[in-house]
């Protein structure tokens, strides 16, 4: 089993940029996938980005293509969310996720409890 604490969020303006940072507990981070989801008021939960478990392989979701970039650090335990360009359609909770499995964008096994967003136009 991994916990999931996320950091980093914050309230800024349109167009600037937050990292987001979230660190695993466990001996085993390198062996689960890592995903970043967000979910806005109202709206259905919504996967952002993921990495594969050596860092090589990340997808994107095509609304923060170009602007977001994951990457993870298993020496760490932990995996970053570098959003650049921030627009108020990004402002939601962002949750960290850890996948046993193989789906980039689905089923994942642990969440974290998620760190608020809130990008002002």
């Amino acid at each position: 089993q991994v916990q999931l604490v996320e950091s980093g969020g914050g309230l800024v303006q349109a167009g600037a940029s937050l990292r987001l940072s979230c660190a695993a507990s466990g001996r085993t981070f390198s062996s689960y996938m890592m995903g970043w989801f967000r979910q806005a008021p109202g709206m259905e939960r919504e996967f952002v980005a993921a990495i594969s478990r050596n860092g090589g392989v990340t997808v994107y979701a095509d609304s923060v293509k170009g602007r977001f970039t994951i990457s993870r650090d298993n020496a760490k335990n932990t995996v970053h969310l570098q959003m650049n360009s921030l627009k108020p359609e990004d402002t939601a909770s962002y949750y960290c996720a850890a996948n046993r499995g193989y789906s980039y964008y689905g089923n994942y096994d642990y969440w974290g409890q998620g760190t608020q967003v809130t990008v002002s136009s």
